[in-house]
């Protein structure tokens, strides 16, 4: 996480704009009365749901090397290194402990015990073995280990990774991929004597890269296929391209959405409590098979919620790490 010296509100307002998708991705996945196109797409095809983990991967990347350089600069790169180790193993830890509840929970042994905290953990420990290469060497890595992992796709792994939630372990390389070419448009982005002006055509070709790609690989999110990767880092790096624009060129700011994205590991752990409220007692008509105007008051309820605690650890400058 960059320094108050180097923060940049927009990267604050991007990250909290991620987790508050994924808050109604996650909610909505459950409910059936929500249309289709507000669900994963069930194999080939993107929908917007799809496209709320690579924000927040991408979120990640926007800040990673920086953020490990700056504390390099304050531990060494020893410290660092093992900082970056333990804090992803964490997230993918505490990513299978809520896996496994759900499970418990559930009873249903077919479903397997993989979710997106866990993909993120594998990510960033894919990452911290490249972050300190120049970045055109960390670019030619995430090429190497998407197209890998595409032939892998292809040859042995379709079926398993339809059956997991994100591409399971064997999608994990292909969302470590992500990460990795993530920190290279981050590069740019930093780069401020010439990367800020290539950054934008930079997004453009990669998103351009990605439809070229989907006449080859079907684009499918849990497939995590190599088209998917490239599209939706495109179109993250340019949605976040947009933010960065509001808020340094037009000055136009959303404070709330800062305050969700210094603390948004917390407030996605917390959000899971909010389904649960709704989900637990097994009342049809309170979640899975609720009215339109149920989930939409159901939704308020839980953004204002956490919006409440957002802004309350905003103001007392507590900012949730690992």
């Amino acid at each position: 996480m960059e320094t108050p010296k180097h923060r940049l509100e927009s990267i604050d307002q991007f990250r909290g704009f991620a987790i508050v998708t994924m808050v109604l991705a996650n909610f909505t996945s459950g409910i059936h009365t929500i249309p289709a196109w507000l669900h994963h797409a069930p194999d080939v095809g993107l929908t917007l749901p799809d496209l709320v983990a690579p924000f927040f991967i991408f979120a990640i990347g926007l800040t990673y090397g920086l953020s490990m350089q700056q504390r390099a600069n304050r531990d060494g790169w020893v410290k660092t290194l093992e900082h970056s180790f333990c804090r992803f193993m964490a997230i993918l830890g505490i990513g299978s402990l809520m896996i496994t509840i759900g499970l418990a929970y559930l009873n249903d042994p077919t479903m397997i015990n993989w979710g997106v905290l866990q993909s993120i953990g594998v990510a960033g420990l894919m990452t911290v073995l490249v972050i300190r290469l120049p970045t055109l060497w960390r670019l030619g890595v995430g090429a190497v280990v998407l197209g890998g992992y595409q032939v892998l796709l292809d040859r042995y792994w379709v079926d398993v990774t339809i059956r997991s939630p994100h591409g399971g372990l064997q999608g994990a390389l292909a969302w470590g991929a992500m990460l990795i070419l993530s920190t290279v448009l981050a590069d740019l982005f930093h780069d401020v004597a010439r990367g800020c002006k290539v950054y934008p055509w930079a997004s453009l070709a990669v998103l351009a890269l990605g439809v070229g790609l989907a006449f080859l690989f079907p684009v499918s999110k849990h497939r995590v296929s190599s088209s998917y990767v490239i599209v939706t880092l495109g179109v993250s790096a340019l949605v976040f391209w947009g933010f960065h624009l509001l808020n340094e060129g037009l000055r136009v700011r959303v404070p709330l959405l800062s305050a969700w994205g210094q603390n948004p590991l917390l407030l996605y752990l917390l959000h899971y409590i909010g389904i649960g409220l709704f989900f637990l007692p097994g009342v049809p008509a309170l979640y899975t098979n609720a009215p339109l105007w149920v989930v939409g008051l159901e939704l308020a309820l839980l953004l204002a919620a956490l919006s409440w605690i957002a802004w309350r650890l905003q103001r007392s400058g507590y900012i949730f790490s690992l």
